[in-house]
């Protein structure tokens, strides 16, 4: 069986295809950039990946480079060291406006050029080479392959930093650099012009999701850490946008003007948009769409209530060559259906019977009652009959589509037998 979940991020694409908004041009390599191209990717903690579109594409990582530079600025020098540089206060304001914090001068967050400069200067290293190459060392880690910077990126923005090299020597006045400014400047645009992709974006989305853990187990932030940067994300991470995005879309994301924008939902999953047209603050217009569509969809606002997350698929048991047992539990939102889809894509076409029991699940939200209603819908166009285990009706009108509704039974040995 397909799994509907690429499926329905193309859906994603073609009705958020709009070609409002226009690409950066203050940089000029930037200013080249294909406006149509357009991709989104999802990475979920344990390291599946769905994607859409022009996910293979490189670009520039931008500001989206902010909050793991700040990540790795906390794990250098301590919480309580950052918080003495640098606030975690919305400023209300765009992303290279000089803000600062009046009685103290700290920039107001580490979202905007200010903050992020001097995080920047807060990781460990004698000189912009030394931090920037261990800043790189760990967006790689991250998005689990050897990155690299865009020199052709590099020179231009370098070429046109003005603003952002009057912001640092402004740090420096308030003591709130101690570095070399343009030696900060150099490494903060470099750390800018690190070359990803859409899926290298929700891989890092995706172990911020999973409080700094990648999907092989290794530990490579802490979870402190990440509950930070998480939250910086969630009040500033889109600017003077910040507050509709966060009651609209609910999700920590952060943009960058090569039109990459990220979003974390912790525990659950890493997504990913990449569309060069931008909107007036700056953000992928196309990106924004798509986040508001998931979101909507898919349950995704982390205000919204949901039961603690379970095991999804408790058991999968294969009694004869005639007969396959997919034991369910546990509530389930997107994250558990995209599981129990995962597994039934290893039914292979035929006529085998597939018994799918819920007895044990609690809950069931309404996009993951969709995904497992068109899983079931897909493995009877495969050829399969599919019987339900629903004791407790949580799975109520279960209508899959093209009028087929599976036999519901009250418990397994019945479904079995039949």
């Amino acid at each position: 069986m397909r799994t509907p979940v690429s499926d329905y991020l193309d859906e994603v694409l073609h009705a958020c295809d709009a070609d409002d908004g226009e690409v950066a041009d203050y940089i000029p390599e930037l200013a080249k950039a294909d406006p149509d191209r357009f991709g989104i990717a999802v990475a979920t903690v344990d390291g599946e990946v769905y994607s859409a579109g022009a996910v293979d594409v490189e670009f520039s990582i931008q500001s989206i480079s902010k909050p793991f530079t700040y990540a790795l600025a906390i794990a250098d020098q301590g919480l309580e060291g950052v918080l003495e540089h640098i606030d975690v206060e919305p400023s209300g304001d765009a992303f290279n406006e000089i803000s600062l914090e009046p009685s103290t001068g700290r920039p107001r967050n580490p979202m905007i050029n200010a903050g992020a400069i001097a995080a920047h200067a807060m990781v460990a290293g004698d000189d912009a080479d030394t931090r920037t190459s261990r800043i790189i060392e760990l967006y790689s880690r991250l998005a689990g392959r050897e990155l690299s910077v865009d020199e052709a990126v590099f020179d231009s923005e370098l070429g046109s930093a003005d603003r952002n090299m009057a912001i640092a020597y402004m740090l420096r006045t308030v003591d709130r650099l101690d570095d070399d400014p343009p030696d900060v400047v150099r490494g903060y645009t470099r750390q800018c012009s690190v070359s990803v992709t859409a899926v290298d974006l929700a891989r890092m989305a995706a172990v911020l999701a999973a409080n700094g853990v990648a999907p092989d187990g290794t530990k490579i932030l802490d979870t402190a850490v990440t509950r930070q940067v998480l939250s910086v994300m969630a009040s500033c991470g889109m600017y003077d946008a910040a507050g509709d995005w966060l009651t609209t879309v609910g999700i920590p994301a952060k943009s960058g003007v090569a039109g990459g924008l990220i979003g974390v939902l912790p525990g659950q999953v890493g997504i990913a948009v990449f569309s060069p047209r931008l909107d007036r603050h700056g953000n992928s217009a196309r990106g924004v769409r798509v986040f508001e569509r998931l979101s909507r969809d898919m349950g995704m606002h982390m205000m919204e209530g949901t039961e603690a997350g379970r095991s999804a698929v408790r058991a999968a048991s294969e009694h004869d060559d005639e007969l396959r047992v997919y034991e369910v539990a546990g509530d389930l939102r997107f994250v558990e259906a995209e599981r129990v889809l995962r597994e039934l894509t290893g039914e292979p076409e035929g006529d085998r019977l597939v018994v799918i029991d819920l007895h044990r699940v609690h809950r069931i939200n309404d996009v993951a009652r969709r995904m497992l209603l068109e899983g079931i819908r897909r493995l009877h166009l495969d050829g399969h009959p599919v019987r339900l285990v629903d004791p407790e009706d949580v799975l109520p009108d279960p209508h899959a589509g093209e009028g087929y509704v599976p036999e519901v039974f009250d418990d397994a040995k019945a479904a079995i037998k039949g």
